[in-house]
């Protein structure tokens, strides 16, 4: 074997040109105080505000207070492994989540890792939590229904797809279950879900897990959660991860429905790690900042015009009040984001109205753009009639001589309520609600007891789609009732009251 030095020369020449090396430089700090889930860290001069930290064990953390000397940084997950002097590095990255189609289905916490036992999530793309919402310039009118499926709400507090409409009340009067009957109610009409759960019992999210699954609703819905025991980091961000998700599908061009249950108990986990951090304390020991933590969530919510896609998100944040109290510091706020609240009451849920809406406090700022032409033409007069009901039972208490006219508004009240009430988790189709809507509106329950308002609305449904199966179909292509329609419900109500005697 020959060995000729230019050869070898040339070789390691070659060599040499193609050698670079790159110096990985990253600043780093270290940790002078740790507990109660925050850490403080010295050094650090070029973090931003949000950024991810690394602490050691693959311990992240998030910064939120630059003070001149420090940073006040939240740890995402157990301190336990985190002591003094330990080094913290800057990532250059803020909190992402995965997002995308395959997280239908599934049950991830407030950092989009599965907790459903279901294996990995199979998505290569990721979002940043936290980004500033659409401007007036990408949006559109809210004028497309988000039906729910329920009655009381459909007919008198109508939301739209875009819209923000909070359900107010005290706790256990049926707030989670409005939000669980509307995304059953999605089903087969294009609409994504997302159920947020913030500092839930782990039992309670098993169990809206077990429901949704059960009606067939977790093929288009994803569930994130951070319950009570987590700590509150991580119920801080779990309402943006979730938002996070449902932007991704909403400018892909599709609808999405997102649940916040609860903004409540998000504020309390944002006062927590405010208070630690030594923030100042205002109203109610809330950081000044409450608001914007608030409203830079719901501004998100946005119906897209057609040239960013023609998406949607629907908000439904939740709020729980003490004592019926809709004056405190964070409903108050919430109420003023939002375009409008469902109220439910507790005196009404003891007296069996379920769901237990008041009609008197619920608005929304959407109205009946938000309704098809048949839903705005019959449950016109629907707000009214009940409104009047309430102020005319309240006064008939002190009276025994009633007219005709006002007992006649009393028996027609009573038949309202008993039309409204409905089974939890059994929404209803609109066509449905339309039928029997008309019947109620047009005063054909006049002569039917009030016990057996239900039995005869369940019946009457069921012989329309039996014999008449024209009329509701109609309703669901044309969105209106004609005057042939009309004529038809007319002619299915003779016909039932004949064959179907209520005495």
């Amino acid at each position: 074997m020959v060995l000729k030095p230019d050869e070898i020369s040339s070789v390691i020449k070659q060599q040499i040109e193609a050698y670079s090396s790159k110096l990985d430089v990253t600043e780093s700090g270290s940790v002078i105080q740790v507990g109660d889930g925050i850490a403080r860290v010295f050094g650090l001069q070029n973090a931003m505000n949000g950024e991810l930290l690394e602490f050691p064990n693959r311990v992240f953390g998030i910064a939120l207070n630059l003070d001149q000397d420090s940073i006040g940084a939240v740890i995402m997950g157990s301190d336990a492994k985190i002591k003094e002097k330990d080094p913290v590095r800057l990532t250059g990255q803020v909190a992402e989540v995965p997002v995308g189609d395959a997280l239908l289905g599934r049950v991830v916490n407030a950092l989009g890792q599965p907790i459903d036992q279901k294996g990995p999530i199979a998505s290569n793309v990721t979002r940043r939590i936290e980004r500033i919402a659409p401007g007036v310039i990408t949006r559109r009118e809210v004028n497309v229904p988000m039906q729910t499926g329920i009655k009381a709400i459909d007919a008198m507090v109508p939301i739209g797809r875009g819209q923000r409409q909070l359900i107010i009340g005290d706790r256990q009067t049926g707030k989670t279950t409005i939000g669980i009957d509307t995304i059953i109610n999605q089903k087969g009409k294009n609409v994504l879900c997302i159920y947020v759960a913030i500092g839930q019992k782990a039992s309670t999210v098993a169990r809206i897990a077990r429901t949704l699954e059960d009606a067939g609703a977790m093929e288009y819905s994803t569930i994130v959660a951070s319950t009570a025991s987590e700590s509150a980091p991580m119920q801080y961000i779990a309402p943006y991860a979730g938002c996070a998700i449902g932007e991704e599908w909403m400018e892909q061009g599709k609808d999405v429905l997102i649940i916040y249950d609860d903004l409540s108990k998000h504020a309390v986990a944002y006062r927590a790690l405010s208070l630690l951090l030594r923030r100042p304390p205002g109203r109610e020991a809330y950081p000044g900042d409450v608001f914007y933590l608030h409203s830079k969530l719901l501004e998100r919510a946005a119906c897209l015009n057609e040239e960013y896609g023609g998406g949607s998100l629907t908000a439904l944040p939740i709020i729980e009040t003490q004592e019926g109290d809709i004056s405190a510091y964070i409903p108050t706020n919430v109420i003023s984001i939002t375009d409008g609240q469902i109220y439910l009451e507790t005196e009404l849920f003891n007296d069996g109205v379920r769901p237990a809406i008041n009609a008197g406090f619920s608005v929304s700022r959407v109205g009946g753009a938000a309704q098809i032409k048949a839903m705005k033409k019959i449950a016109g007069p629907l707000r009214i009639e009940l409104a009047q009901y309430r102020e005319l039972a309240a006064f008939s208490q002190f009276g025994s001589d009633l007219s005709e006219d006002t007992l006649a508004r009393l028996n027609h009240g009573k038949r309202i309520i008993e039309i409204l009430k409905q089974p939890q988790h059994k929404p209803m189709p609109v066509e449905r609600q339309v039928l029997i809507l008309y019947v109620l509106t047009n005063n054909y329950l006049a002569d039917i007891p009030t016990p057996r308002i239900r039995e005869f609305e369940h019946n009457f449904i069921d012989f329309v789609e039996e014999r008449y199966p024209d009329i509701p179909e109609t309703i669901r292509e044309t969105g209106a009732v004609s005057e042939e329609t009309e004529e038809a419900i007319k002619a299915a109500i003779a016909a039932f009251k004949e064959t179907h005697p209520y005495d």
